[in-house]
């Protein structure tokens, strides 16, 4: 069931599954995705396993409220801040909260500065803090995307649907694990996500132009949930040491590496693994 809210002066499109009476599970995409990037049949089965589960767009993403591309009026904070307040709107006091690479520093902060909202949380594709803040004793990219981030390709007609759809398969190829990348899968999403989204431009630009602020890797000690951390083994964006240095900083972390995986969403071949893990840390204790 879709459903809009407004949040601290904005509108927020989700999509809930499962039974609301169950436990909550916030889903946060990364930057540059939307709520599809969670596969549906992904989110059906957290469902079955008695969760209530929840995909939203953020700001500038799928149908939620934008800004024109190339100028956010908002920083990384002011996604925290919607977070936090759609768990409220939610009608939930707190939320397990999943995310995705920059949907994993979303949470971190959320756990920090709104506490009480998170029950546990589940970072994957992460670093210490966030993207954007220097980590000079973890590896940086790989020199083959530095080398891609050093040549971008030129940005596609936006008003030209296939050449959008292309360019989005193209965007996402580079981080997937050598060997593993499935191109009609992804095509299909990339066609979906440009059916679906409202500014496309705004989509694939704004999320990445947003002042992260002051770093917080040194908080991390603070946070008392239960955690998660997955990682690629092969991620070529945030090596794997990223992960698991997120692991050590957060006291009692669990740590689960995903073989042949890069900085991508939970990848199919895993799905039984992944899912049983949420389903076991989400589990009233």
């Amino acid at each position: 069931m879709e459903r809009m809210f407004n949040i601290n002066g904005i509108e927020l499109a989700t999509e809930s599954f499962g039974d609301p009476a169950d436990p909550a599970i916030l889903l946060i995409h990364g930057g540059g995705h939307s709520l599809l990037n969670w596969d549906e049949e992904l989110v059906r089965r957290l469902a079955a396993g008695n969760r209530h589960v929840i995909r939203f767009d953020s700001r500038d993403a799928g149908r939620s409220t934008g800004s024109p591309a190339g100028a956010p009026p908002h920083a990384l904070r002011d996604l925290v801040a919607d977070t936090a307040e759609l768990i409220g709107a939610l009608g939930l006091d707190r939320a397990h909260l999943v995310g995705m690479s920059q949907g994993a520093a979303i949470a971190q902060l959320v756990a920090l500065d709104y506490a009480d909202r998170v029950a546990t949380l589940t970072l994957a594709s992460s670093t210490p803090g966030g993207p954007g803040h220097r980590h000079d004793d973890l590896p940086g990219m790989t020199e083959e995307l530095q080398a891609l981030y050093a040549a971008e390709p030129p940005e596609p007609d936006w008003q030209d649907r296939e050449a959008v759809i292309t360019y989005l398969v193209e965007a996402e190829r580079p981080f997937a694990a050598a060997g593993h990348f499935d191109e009609p899968a992804v095509r299909n999403l990339a066609s979906r996500v440009v059916d679906r989204t409202i500014d496309i431009a705004a989509q694939l630009t704004n999320p990445f132009l947003l002042d992260a602020g002051e770093p917080w890797r040194h908080r991390l000690s603070q946070i008392k949930v239960p955690t998660l951390v997955l990682h690629g083994t092969d991620d070529p964006f945030l090596p794997l040491e990223h992960g698991r240095a997120l692991a050590a900083a957060i006291p009692g972390a669990r740590f689960l590496a995903m073989a042949s995986t890069g900085h991508e969403t939970f990848p199919r071949q895993h799905w039984d693994t992944i899912v049983a893990a949420i389903l076991d840390h989400t589990a009233e204790r």
